[in-house]
């Protein structure tokens, strides 16, 4: 008990105050919910006669309306305070999509339920700052640990889900799970607002924007821009988060569709990946990681790189006499993730403009969103040749990230930092 006590991740949980406290305790009435309907969003919409090329149309065009929200995040941010816009966005972003994800009948409603639901970047900077503003640096790592942590909760609920798919079929037990997480969800939006506080930042950003308009703030980003264009740090966080962000979109959309359409599995056993990754992710976040976060940025970046590649190959070459290579995929693909997006979180928090952070970060989403967005229907087209094909082109993209990481001299001399 006493080792559990000193583990770093637990250590960190005793540690924490304030803000940082009540947005990860609150995490897990969104992260469960959101990975139990997960793993069965495109199923869903299939099962609902949405092709597969109107599923990336669907993607396509919530990545063009979540450059604009994305663009008002800062500046509402900043304008309104944290903790208020997080709450009232939060609402409309989250809550409303789940019932109308609950009801949907055809493709207008999932196209409708992506113009509420683009308005969730504006919460996600609000989100952000309000989770690391008020936060010690050195827990930064781990503290972005807890987040990923707080979804993969839902590994020990995710069985549920599956039992109900087997027993009653696919769409009523997902209109069930969207209901479930209209009420989870709600909930968590209204607990971290009676919790937490404005922070000092957010504060100060309020006082110096009381009198100014919102197009007058809108304004403000061309100095931001040149700030993120000067900043050799600033630029390496927004490369690599934009390309990982490109190879989420085939890996959170297009994975269902492959395995059950062309390696034969079962719908019934898809939430059982997501539970088996979950698990690999906890066991890893909790015995490797530690020892992963004393080394340097470029290491770890590199390692999770090449085993994300390693992971596409044995997905690439599952077949419906080969399905075992899918759990060696789901395995690969856990650890890889474990290692990558808590560091590229990290790096964003210690790079991004402290002053400007609230706008930086939006920045940073607007450019993320817009060079991401017309790959929504670019995979769904090659999904629809091939499905193989958005994971062939993931894995170029994983060496191209691999070249970046090798030869940036930001992340050399963040590592001598890191020594020193």
């Amino acid at each position: 008990m006493n080792r559990l006590h000193n583990h770093p991740l637990i250590d960190t949980l005793h540690q924490v105050k304030g803000n940082p406290r009540a947005c990860l305790f609150t995490e897990p009435l969104w992260g469960i919910p959101f990975n139990l309907y997960a793993p069965f969003i495109t199923l869903y919409m299939y099962a609902l006669g949405v092709q597969d090329q109107q599923i990336g149309l669907i993607l396509t065009i919530g990545m063009v309306l979540q450059v604009f929200t994305a663009a008002l995040g800062g500046i509402v941010t900043d304008k309104y305070g944290r903790r208020s816009v997080t709450f009232l966005i939060d609402l409309v972003a989250w809550s409303i999509p789940t019932l109308i994800w609950m009801l949907a009948q055809n493709f207008w409603w999932f196209l409708a339920a992506a113009v509420f639901n683009s308005l969730w970047h504006i919460t996600n900077t609000s989100w952000q700052c309000l989770l690391v503003e008020d936060t010690e640096p050195r827990l930064l790592v781990n503290i972005y640990t807890w987040v990923n942590i707080a979804g993969l909760l839902a590994v020990f609920f995710a069985p549920l889900s599956t039992l109900l798919v087997d027993r009653f079929s696919l769409v009523p037990t997902v209109r069930v799970l969207y209901l479930l997480a209209f009420v989870l969800m709600t909930a968590k939006f209204v607990i971290l607002y009676v919790w937490s506080t404005e922070t000092a930042q957010g504060t100060k950003r309020m006082a110096e924007t009381k009198h100014q308009s919102l197009f007058f703030l809108l304004l403000g980003y061309q100095r931001v821009f040149g700030k993120v264009i000067r900043s050799r740090e600033m630029r390496l966080a927004l490369v690599i988060s934009v390309i990982v962000n490109i190879t989420s979109i085939s890996i959170t959309n297009f994975f269902a569709l492959y395995i059950t359409l062309d390696v034969g599995i079962p719908e019934k056993y898809v939430a059982l990946f997501p539970i088996g990754r979950a698990v690999i992710m906890l066991l890893f976040m909790f015995i490797i990681q530690p020892l992963t976060n004393r080394l340097h940025y470029r290491p770890v970046f590199l390692t999770g790189f090449t085993i994300y590649l390693a992971s596409h190959v044995f997905l690439l070459l599952s077949r419906p006499d080969s399905q075992l290579l899918v759990i060696v995929y789901t395995l690969l693909e856990a650890i890889a993730f474990a290692l990558v997006v808590p560091r590229r979180d990290a790096l964003g928090a210690v790079f991004y403009d402290k002053e400007d952070r609230a706008r930086v970060m939006s920045l940073i989403y607007v450019i993320m969103i817009a060079v991401s967005s017309p790959f929504g229907s670019i995979l769904g087209y090659l999904s629809a040749l091939d499905r193989r094909l958005p994971f062939a082109l993931n894995m170029l993209l994983f060496i191209v990230l691999a070249v970046v990481v090798a030869t940036s001299k930001v992340l050399e001399r963040q590592d001598l930092q890191q020594e020193a």
